[in-house]
């Protein structure tokens, strides 16, 4: 059987069920596709892809390419869209069955449904990857997904179960023949942009791997996370896995496993638990964006909930280029802009502040922390920005956050503010308005 593998955010060889199912096969063709609408704005403002996160994906993609050349294979990367991409891939070589994980997202799942819809006489497969479960491994259905993370948790933690249990084969050694060499089109991918500061982040599996082993057996911060986690700007201060968990590059049952393997070996404490305790957070959020489709995009969240908000175009690029009257909020944005990354603590601070101080539509933010973090996971984002804005999972409602107090706590001495630019020059705030506003979308 000729197979097409399609990568996705699975860009490993390690803990990959769906590769390890479509190696079973004569002739594998291992392909890649790059989508040019990534690269443009969206109704939102916003692109799918920027710099930073585009940086980070080719640095994977190049690390994936040069692990499947040891095996006898490549990475075919299409520059296109792949509803065209992946029907003529499949006639120019033959193809029998294409494979590849299971995505949350709308826009994935209409993409793969076109693609079955072109090729009737095709197989398709899809396997669950990005997950600490299976589906059928949850200890509930899918529609009945509570509507809290406290409760999935409780069920959850109930079963004693950290994930589902792993394949025998942890990395795969052994690929079948791609169908020779072909000739791909990665030419015409945008140019990878030179970063504004040193890279802490380098995109692919062994980097991932690396940092795992690092963060846990490397220095045991590990050991201190629940005291230190919420820290603005320390590398040591949390596990950063969350870049290499988003495009795959690390499988999330791995660091549950090597959790439980540490905890069993060195220390078992309140802040190795609360590791796992984030990594079901993620779980949740995963099963959330499936369960509620493109509900996790609408303005009034999955509750339905209407709330009153406008749109101040002005307020809007203020958030976004660090120009507000909130110092601590203008830093992070800054380090958003110029790397690509931001604590989960000041997260939750702008997004506070563009919902609840500068009264704007929650998705506005979302879609830009889509463009911008090198770690957007389209289930944890959209969620959580519903979930501050009072119309997702968050049983309590609107969430503000006191932004004078959180910078007093966590940066009493001004440090993260001023390393990262914090004092704008003429900041913009509510008092700011404009003759006409920017409609909201449903």
């Amino acid at each position: 059987m000729h197979t097409l593998y399609w990568f996705t955010r699975d860009l490993r060889l390690h803990d990959n069920a769906a590769l390890l199912a479509a190696s079973k096969s004569d002739v594998l063709l291992c392909v890649y596709v790059v989508d040019p609408r990534w690269f443009a704005p969206g109704p939102l403002q916003s692109k799918a892809m920027g710099d930073h996160r585009w940086r980070f994906l080719w640095q994977s993609l190049m690390a994936l390419e040069r692990t499947l050349r040891t095996l006898g294979q490549r990475l075919h990367i299409a520059y296109g869209e792949p509803e065209a991409v992946v029907p003529e891939l499949v006639h120019a070589h033959c193809i029998a069955r294409v494979v590849r994980s299971r995505l949350p997202g709308t826009r994935e799942a209409g993409q793969w449904r076109a693609i079955k819809d072109k090729l009737p006489q095709t197989l398709f497969q899809q396997f669950e990857t990005l997950s600490l479960f299976t589906e059928g491994s949850l200890p509930m259905t899918l529609q009945d997904l509570p509507d809290t993370f406290s409760q999935f948790r409780k069920q959850v933690e109930k079963t004693g179960e950290r994930c589902t249990e792993r394949l025998r084969i942890r990395t795969l050694t052994a690929l079948p023949p791609p169908p020779g060499f072909p000739e791909d089109n990665r030419g015409d991918c945008p140019p990878i942009p030179e970063p504004m500061h040193p890279l802490q982040f380098m995109g692919g599996e062994t980097a991932g791997v690396e940092r795992l082993r690092e963060f846990l057996y490397g220095n045991h911060s590990i050991d201190r996370y629940k005291e230190t986690r919420n820290a603005l700007d320390s590398w040591d201060a949390s596990s950063k896995f969350s870049p290499w968990l988003a495009n795959g590059s690390l499988s999330v049952r791995e660091v549950a496993e090597t959790i439980t393997e540490y905890e069993a070996s060195e220390t078992k404490n309140e802040s190795t638990y609360w590791l796992w305790f984030e990594l079901l957070w993620r779980e949740y959020f995963y099963w959330y964006a499936l369960k509620h489709g493109a509900n996790l995009f609408r303005r009034d969240g999955v509750q339905r909930k209407r709330r009153h908000c406008t749109f101040y175009g002005h307020r809007f690029k203020a958030w976004c280029q660090g120009n507000t009257e909130y110092p601590i909020v203008n830093a992070a944005m800054n380090q958003l802009r110029e790397t690509g990354y931001m604590s989960n603590r000041a997260r939750q601070l702008v997004a506070s502040c563009l919902i609840n101080e500068l009264g704007l539509d929650w998705r506005y933010g979302a879609a830009w922390f889509e463009e911008q973090l090198i770690d957007y996971d389209v289930g944890s984002n959209y969620g959580n920005w519903q979930y501050l804005a009072g119309v997702g999972a968050d049983p309590r409602g609107l969430r503000q956050f006191n932004l004078e107090k959180q910078t007093q706590q966590y940066d009493p001495t001004g440090t993260f503010i001023d390393r990262w630019g914090g004092h704008a020059e003429q900041p913009v705030g509510l008092h700011t308005v404009d003759a006409a506003d920017w409609p909201l979308q449903q």
